[in-house]
């Protein structure tokens, strides 16, 4: 819906003969379903949190990918507001080591900011293999 009413300005700013010069991120829908992450104009993703009851944020890293980040943000989230959170990966949190204890606002923002860098660059490492073996498949067999 905000597209759509972002859309309607921009055309009624080129009928009024204003260019409109904004240039808008190219993400898909299926980015924008990750909570706590956005995207920076040069195509890397990056995630931070809000500290509870404060007004500082919590920075979480940058990475290529945005389920990397949205990991991070899930790693993050989990310690501060415990299991009651709201996640982006829920399944993917005791898989993490984040299901283990030290949760619930007890941790400093710097151990927080230390595990969720872990598991967004674990993941970015993971998802970044896995491209290389897409890339390095054996030719067919019927190839000359």
């Amino acid at each position: 819906m905000e597209v759509e009413y972002k859309q309607k300005l921009d055309l009624q700013m080129e009928q009024k003969g204003v260019a409109v010069t904004e240039k808008r991120s190219p993400m898909t829908p299926t980015d924008r379903r990750y909570k706590g992450i956005r995207m920076r104009k040069w195509g890397k993703w990056v995630a931070e949190i809000r500290e509870p009851n404060k007004r500082s944020r919590i920075w979480l890293g940058s990475y290529r990918t945005a389920v990397a980040a949205a990991r991070a943000y899930d790693t993050a989230v989990f310690y501060l507001r415990g299991p009651s959170a709201r996640l982006n990966f829920p399944e993917e949190v005791f898989k993490d080591g984040s299901g283990s204890g030290g949760f619930g606002g007890d941790m400093s923002a710097t151990l927080i900011r230390k595990k969720a860098a872990e598991v967004g660059a674990r993941v970015d490492a993971e998802l970044r293999s896995v491209e290389k073996l897409d890339m390095n498949k054996l030719p067919e067999a019927g190839r000359v």
